[in-house]
């Protein structure tokens, strides 16, 4: 069904199939007792990522580097913007030595851009790599990379350390582009992605947030964007407003439109798709590998 949404219209209060229940188990009870008790940086704690005790209790997490103040400003994401702080170079022996404390299976690692350093963080993104593969030699990885301002060199140390998965989030449809991600551009992150595919990484990987304004043929065509460039795995979830200065919902997207991309997308060929309101970029990441 096809749904159409003034830019004019605010949306129904969140429906109920946007409630979460609270993370219950005793896996996840025991992975957040180490946390807390060695104060470990996770995404998924720092988030309040919905899906969270169900990741935990699977064996994944994902971990942030680089710091959390990033150089870009999107209209989206609740990460803080401005200068970020000196690159603490034990970070890559910390993230490893935390998937080990937390057994993790596979671990999903992200960061903040890093504009302002020369080598836009790739330096830090190879070697968290190389200490999480040295400390943990049975865990599996996906990288959620920055598109390093689409510089080849950059993006050659992630190809170099050959994670499982690499992940590069289109975020939103052409359209919105410049307004939900400023200093991003839609073509550069399609071109990351293919440049990835190029070089031979096995698996990639994108994700797309819904709600904000686009239309049911942009996703889409979008969907078909990033099929072109030889992505395997996309991610669709629901945007959520982290703050009221960030862009507002336009839509809340009901779970029959979720389902009909996610048949959209499997025949067009993507490997796996995940579509749903509470998906984020790394719900059910351990699927993706294969």
């Amino acid at each position: 069904m096809e749904t159409k949404v003034a830019s004019n219209i605010l949306p129904e209060r969140k429906p109920k199939w946007l409630r979460v229940k609270l993370p219950t188990g005793k896996k996840y009870t025991e992975l957040r007792s180490l946390v807390d008790k060695y104060k470990l940086n996770t995404i998924c704690t720092s988030g309040s990522c919905p899906n969270m005790g169900e990741c935990w209790g699977e064996g994944t997490a994902t971990f942030m580097i680089l710091g959390n103040v990033c150089t870009r400003s999107c209209g989206f994401c609740g990460v803080k913007t401005g200068r970020p702080e000196t690159v603490d170079w034990d970070e890559p022996e910390k993230v490893a030595r935390s998937i080990k404390l937390m057994q993790i299976k596979h671990a999903v690692l992200t960061s903040v851009d890093r504009d302002d350093l020369k080598d836009m963080g790739s330096i830090m993104w190879e070697e968290t790599v190389k200490a999480v593969r040295r400390m943990n030699p049975e865990t599996t990885l996906e990288t959620l990379i920055p598109d390093f301002q689409g510089i080849e060199k950059h993006i050659d140390r992630i190809i170099d350390v050959a994670p499982e998965v690499v992940s590069h989030n289109i975020e939103t449809v052409r359209r919105l582009t410049r307004e939900v991600r400023i200093q991003a551009k839609y073509d550069r992150s399609l071109g990351v992605l293919k440049y990835l595919k190029s070089q031979g990484q096995r698996r990639t990987k994108s994700g797309i947030m819904l709600g904000l304004g686009e239309e049911r043929e942009e996703v889409i065509q979008t969907l078909h964007d990033l099929r072109d460039h030889d992505v395997d795995v996309v991610t669709i979830g629901q945007y959520l407003q982290p703050s009221k200065k960030h862009l507002p919902v336009k839509q809340f997207i009901n779970p029959d439109q979720f389902k009909e991309y996610e048949e959209i997308g499997l025949e067009l060929g993507f490997r796996h798709v995940e579509s749903s309101a509470l998906v984020r970029s790394s719900y059910k990441a351990q699927k993706h590998i294969n």
